[in-house]
């Protein structure tokens, strides 16, 4: 039976960026934290967290890689949505590393279920992308679109990257998953049916779009990250050939390189 999709069952999409410095946890580990405190605060529940790769430029400050995340969160159809905000600014106002530039933006779900606002704010992400924005056009693309915009310390300049999150998870079909529920404890191997029941993925695939059978058994390494595609979560997988198991099944899949996924 396929799940709900992510998108219709959030309430709400939080984009972060430039909340760490050179010698600092990343963006990631902070996201990781801002999920627990707001799940501690009894402000719902997060259905996953995707990372999103911008455009790598000299002209662009940024820490390693240039990417920002953006949560989605499912606060049970009537969110506090000032609460919420609030929580997470002060969350990035305590925890950025210092120099950092964080950069906070919530979206409601009326703003990527309406086609207009939509498409701004998915054509923001992909242009953050390819071409090197300015703060400017950050803040006319949240006012224009209805999205609370904010920045926490430093010059702000990770509102462009925290809106792009935004904007490209709303689109459905980019990045990966760098938490949901499960994904960092699960390892070793599974079949397909069991690793559909553990994690809250949508399908695993190849490259070719060839599924597992259910009884097909995955050898999962040490890095489940699903992809963001077409508005489901899916694990990419390829063949396995290399002869070893991690199980007593021959296993006839495995995950994806990271390689592999950082490029989709």
């Amino acid at each position: 039976m396929s799940r709900p999709s992510m998108l219709d069952q959030a309430d709400l999409l939080i984009g972060i960026d430039d909340t760490d410095n050179v010698s600092s946890h990343g963006t990631g580990f902070l996201v990781q934290h801002l999920i627990l405190v707001l799940e501690e605060a009894g402000e719902g529940r997060c259905l996953g967290a995707t990372r999103h790769q911008l455009l790598v430029h000299p002209a662009i400050r940024y820490t390693s890689h240039n990417s920002s995340a953006c949560i989605s969160w499912c606060a049970g159809g009537s969110p506090d949505v000032t609460r919420i905000t609030a929580l997470c600014a002060r969350v990035l106002e305590e925890e950025s590393a210092e120099g950092s530039d964080p950069g906070l933006v919530v979206a409601r779900r009326p703003v990527w279920t309406a086609p207009e606002r939509s498409r701004e704010l998915v054509e923001f992400g992909r242009r953050a992308q390819r071409e090197v924005l300015d703060t400017g056009a950050a803040w006319r693309v949240a006012a224009s679109s209805g999205v609370h915009a904010s920045v926490h310390g430093g010059d702000g300049g990770g509102v462009i990257g925290a809106l792009a999150a935004v904007g490209l998870h709303a689109s459905g079909a980019d990045g990966f998953f760098l938490w949901m529920p499960g994904i960092r404890a699960i390892e070793g191997q599974r079949t397909y049916a069991e690793l559909r029941a553990g994690i809250p993925i949508d399908s695993a695939r190849d490259l070719a779009g060839r599924e597992p059978s259910e009884g097909d058994a995955i050898e999962l390494g040490d890095w489940v990250r699903p992809v963001w595609r077409d508005g489901q979560a899916v694990l990419l997988l390829q063949p396995h050939t290399a002869g070893w198991s991690s199980g007593p099944l021959k296993a006839a899949w495995r995950t994806a390189t990271r390689e592999v996924i950082r490029r989709q």
